[in-house]
């Protein structure tokens, strides 16, 4: 007798008779594992544009940094003279406006009486990332730390 209730029941759900769509208790059930895949996925995603535009300011620091060796090698191994505009005739993808508060851009700094740079870019968000060549040695800083595409040591290159 049992057998046969549970049949009725289970042939009637499958058939579509008597009982229709879901009850409350499934609807919730499945709102709840949807809640706990949200709360695991989308933290992820957050931070993507903020790192977007860190590397684009890291990949335009590195342009530069190509285009300023070449201008020294055109002028007798002098980085004196290089500015935004020089750096934009040899590549014309380096950014030619120079950083502002809260703007994108590069900073072009001779040192060292023509015998090193320090190029700034400025990310969207307004990190910056500085290459600094003083007589062949380089460091790659970034700030501020543990924000977008700078790692908790403030160097970029790590």
């Amino acid at each position: 007798m049992l057998l046969q209730n549970l049949r009725a029941k289970f042939g009637a759900r499958l058939n579509g008779d008597k009982e229709a769509g879901f009850t409350l208790i499934e609807l919730l059930v499945v709102m709840l594992i949807l809640g706990i895949l949200a709360a695991i996925a989308l933290p992820a995603f957050f931070n993507q544009k903020e790192k977007a535009g860190d590397s684009k300011a890291k990949e335009n620091d590195h342009t530069a940094q190509v285009a300023i060796e070449t201008f020294a090698t055109e002028h007798n191994g002098k980085y004196t003279g290089a500015t935004n505009a020089e750096l934009q005739k040899i590549e014309p993808t380096v950014q030619s406006a120079p950083a502002e508060a809260g703007k994108e851009g590069l900073t072009v700094t001779v040192i060292e009486s023509g015998e090193g740079y320090e190029l700034t870019s400025t990310s969207s968000n307004g990190h910056a990332f500085t290459i600094k060549n003083v007589k062949g040695t380089m460091t790659y800083t970034c700030t501020p730390v543990e924000k977008g595409g700078c790692p908790a040591s403030g160097k970029w290159n790590e």
